[in-house]
This record gives structure tokens, sequence and C-alpha cells, in this order.
């Protein structure tokens, strides 16, 4: 099974929405979706990710699958923290607690690192926990049952040539590739990014000329990427703020 995972568009938060640039780039990860051939679609209830859903669902003809436990809203309740007396951002942005987390020390603590001393008071266990009960109950529905010892997933239904598509958010999003991957949150969180429609696809792989006794790996085949964007002459997520400023 390839699972593609696509963050929205170029937002407005308030209200939530795409802004025209973030519905061009909608149509055009749709295109480049439509080409791979998707068999069931997903999108967080936020109005952003169902509208950078809508022309997929268009072009494949399909209704989108809504999941509210994706809600950005939910995971910044749970993900930011204090700056300062009246404000938060993600951790992983935070000036204070992005170098925390980014410490030996914290990643020395593996899936325990939400205790650390300096992280224990906060939500983010509680966030840890939440996206990853729903992750595994949505994948075992699926078909892929997950064993965290064994860091892969027992298949019990044939999904070699499944294909699915979630549109969600950056924030909720480093949590679920965390969780999905069996890797400890400060590790993706802090290295790893997702621009607006980067598509990270995920190949459940379940061996070729050898086999995993019925178990399949998470791999990552390609991270937040783009292309569709250059192909399309439209400003990539990594391009210069002059560059985005002409769209």
């Amino acid at each position: 099974m390839i699972l593609f995972y696509v963050r929205h568009g170029d937002p407005i938060y308030n209200p939530d929405q795409l802004t025209p640039l973030g519905h061009r780039q909608a149509e055009s990860v749709a295109k480049r979706l439509a080409l791979f051939g998707v068999d069931e679609i997903y999108a967080s209830t936020s109005t952003r990710a169902m509208q950078t859903a809508q022309p997929t669902c268009e072009l494949l003809g399909k209704e989108p699958i809504l999941f509210d436990w994706m809600h950005e809203n939910l995971a910044f309740r749970e993900m930011a923290l204090p700056v300062d007396e009246k404000n938060k951002t993600w951790c992983w942005a935070n000036p204070i607690y992005s170098q925390i987390l980014a410490s030996r020390e914290v990643r020395s603590m593996g899936d325990n690192w939400h205790e650390h001393p300096a992280l224990a008071e906060f939500k983010l266990g509680d966030a840890c926990k939440r996206i990853g009960d729903h992750l595994d109950e949505w994948l075992a529905s699926l078909g892929l049952e997950h064993d965290r010892e064994k860091g892969m997933y027992k298949v019990t239904k044939d999904v070699k040539d499944k294909r699915v598509a979630l549109f969600a958010h950056e924030g909720a999003g480093k949590m679920f590739m965390s969780e999905l991957l069996d890797i400890p949150f400060p590790y993706y969180s802090t290295h790893f990014e997702m621009k607006h429609t980067g598509v990270t696809a995920i190949l459940f792989d379940e061996g070729r000329n050898w086999s995993f006794d019925g178990y399949a790996r998470a791999r990552v085949m390609t991270l937040s990427n783009d292309s569709h964007l250059y192909r399309d002459g439209l400003p990539m997520g990594h391009a210069s703020t002059a560059l985005r400023e002409r769209y």
C-alpha cells in the first residue's frame, strides 16, 4: 500500500481557507495524484484541508472521508508551548523548547521524551497518544496492524495495490509521521519540514523477492515533495520570497 500525505495549500488561517495561490497549488497536486491513481481520499475537517482535497476528489470522482482527529486546532492546543505570558507557538518552532527537543538528553529518552522535566507539564504526551491511537485504528481498518515492538505492520488484508491520500496539516502531521514511522517526535519535529501541498509518500513494503513473515515496513519514498508546483510554474516551498510575491 502507498499512503500519500499532503499538507494543505497556501492558507489564510483566519478565516480558515486557501489563498488564490493555495487553490492553484491544490489543482496542481490533484493532477499529480490523478496520474498515480488514488483509491480513497481522506481529509482533516479544517476548511483549508478540505479545499485542498477538493480538486483531487473532482478529478477522481470520489468523496472525501473526513477525520476530525487530524484537525490542526486540536493539535495546536496540545503541542503549542508558551513563548511569553500571552503567546504560544508550535513546540518545534518555539525559541525556548525547540532547543530542548533537539537536545541529546531528550532524544536519549526515546518514547518517553515527553516526560522530560521541561516538557512534562504540557500536553505533548496526550497528542502523542491521541494521534497515535487514531492512526493505528485507521491503518488497522485498511489491513495494517501496527506492531510497535517490531516497528512494523502486520498485514491482515491484501493491500499491495491500494493507494490512499490524506490531506491535512504540518502540526498534526509531524506527530502523525512520528507515530507512523516509529521515530520519536523530537527527532521528526526538529529535522523535517512539510511544505504547502508537499507530498510525502509512504510505501508499506511487504517484500518482493523476500518475505517479512506477514509484516510490512513503512518506508518513506519521497518527503514533502512539491515538484508538481515546479511543473506548473508555481513558486515552490523553498523558493525566494520575491518569487512568491509575484503570485
